[in-house]
């Protein structure tokens, strides 16, 4: 990621911590066995088991390098518990031109559209960030298009 000043919720760093554990300990033994196996077939240079072991090692490898960058640069904010306000952690119910949607309003490391969790950064996010219940709201969203919402329902 780009990003320099990630955001999560305590939420977000709790599954950024067990993803990391899950791919330092299980996955990392996993694939290393399958390399093992891999190896035992004999000529490595046209091996397609190794290849592929030696190049899903690389992406976790990588994948626990920029987890554990990003919780180790990570500042965790917690939803003020008595705001009427949309904040980061806030989830929010809006009307989005006849359709009410519900979005919880996270950091972009945590962010997560099929599961209703938009980043901070996103249009969307952005333009919730400080309006309270009953603000109506418009934005353009990332295809150009203008997007008028109201906020039904704020919870933290």
């Amino acid at each position: 990621m780009a990003n320099d000043n990630f955001i999560l919720t305590p939420e977000g760093r709790e599954k950024l911590e067990e993803e990391l554990y899950f791919l330092e300990t299980e996955k990392r033994a996993e694939v290393g066995e399958r390399i093992k196996v891999a190896r035992e077939f004999g000529d490595i240079s046209e091996n397609s088991e190794y290849d592929d072991a030696k190049n899903e090692q690389g992406m976790v490898e990588a994948r626990i390098a920029e987890i554990s960058r990003i919780l180790s640069e990570a500042t965790v904010v917690n939803a003020p518990k008595r705001s009427n306000k949309v904040n980061i952690g806030s989830t929010v119910t809006i009307d989005m031109g006849g359709r009410e949607r519900v979005f919880t309003i996270v950091g972009g490391a945590e962010s997560d559209v099929a599961d209703g969790k938009i980043s901070n950064e996103s249009p969307v996010g952005a333009a919730l960030i400080g309006h309270k219940k009953g603000d109506r709201i418009e934005t353009t969203g990332p295809t150009g298009r203008k997007i008028e919402m109201e906020i039904l329902k704020i919870e933290h």
